[in-house]
């Protein structure tokens, strides 16, 4: 197997990715584990090994990455998770696309293909769902913003997805699907990292790393569906995403709205949106 020049930035937490490392020549492994055998022997093994809390998913480490390094970063980078395969990709599919230089979505299901397909295995029409297979590698899901609802993943700052679009964008287009890569692992290139200032990824991270209770944000989940916008957008961005002080400012009126929201769902609340820059 070559290795890739790729650079593969790999958020990890209780595996040893070794699988991960034979197919790059450089990389960096984030680990959050909770299992001491496991951060030993990564430790053990010599390992390019950064230590950091658990904020219960990937994307902030990606987030903090960019910020980090934003002045060097490398041409290529495989975002990845320590368990991506076999999870959200098979090993042959992997194999396939890691070393490509334009952006790719790290992602295969290929034993949904006949749920998700225009027709099934017996060349019968499927019915029209929530959810889809584009092709291969992407993923259609319906923007109805089912997640919010999950216990499990508190909100804090936005209701639905829509209005995070409206909070990070000026006039964005709100699609009917989000297409995206479930895990949130892609390989980009640095010109769409460096689309936008280190402070709109720092910001971003402050939406979803507020606690685990009990487990991560559903920002989260909002910021996965919508990072091939934030990677390929033309769209231009609302002045406070740019300035750590403006959109910190910003905070607590979005905390308000989500309860106001909640507590009015039937009435009207363009006002208090367009205050807040969502309309």
């Amino acid at each position: 197997m070559n290795k890739t020049k790729n650079f593969f930035v790999i958020h990890n937490f209780n595996t040893v990715p070794a699988n991960l490392l034979e197919y790059c020549e450089d990389y960096v492994i984030y680990d959050c584990s909770d299992d001491v055998k496991v951060k030993d022997e990564l430790h053990d093994r010599n390992y390019k090994v950064v230590d950091i809390p658990n904020t219960g998913h990937n994307i902030t480490t990606y987030f903090s990455y960019f910020a980090e390094h934003y002045e060097e970063l490398p041409e290529v980078m495989c975002l990845l998770k320590g368990n991506m395969i076999p999870r959200h990709c098979s090993k042959e599919f992997f194999e396939q696309v890691y070393n490509n230089q334009s952006f790719t979505f790290l992602y295969d299901e290929k034993q949904y293909w006949d749920k998700y397909s225009k027709f099934n295995a017996d060349n019968q029409k499927n019915e029209i769902g929530p959810a889809y297979i584009a092709m291969e590698n992407v993923y259609l899901e319906i923007n109805n913003s089912w997640y919010v609802e999950s216990e499990n993943h508190p909100k804090k700052y936005f209701n639905d997805v829509d209005d995070l679009m409206r909070f990070i964008y000026k006039e964005p287009m709100i699609p009917q699907y989000y297409m995206f890569s479930p895990g949130a692992c892609f390989i980009v290139r640095k010109e769409q990292v460096l689309r936008h200032s280190k402070e709109f990824y720092l910001n971003l991270n402050k939406l979803m790393n507020y606690g685990m209770n009990p487990s991560f944000p559903s920002e989260a989940h909002q910021i996965e569906r919508i990072l091939p916008i934030i990677f390929n957008s033309l769209c231009e961005v609302n002045p406070w995403m740019n300035h750590e002080a403006e959109f910190e400012a910003k905070l607590p009126e979005c905390s308000a709205y989500i309860q106001y929201k909640y507590e009015n769902r039937p009435r009207r609340f363009g006002k208090l949106r367009k205050v807040l820059g969502l309309i």
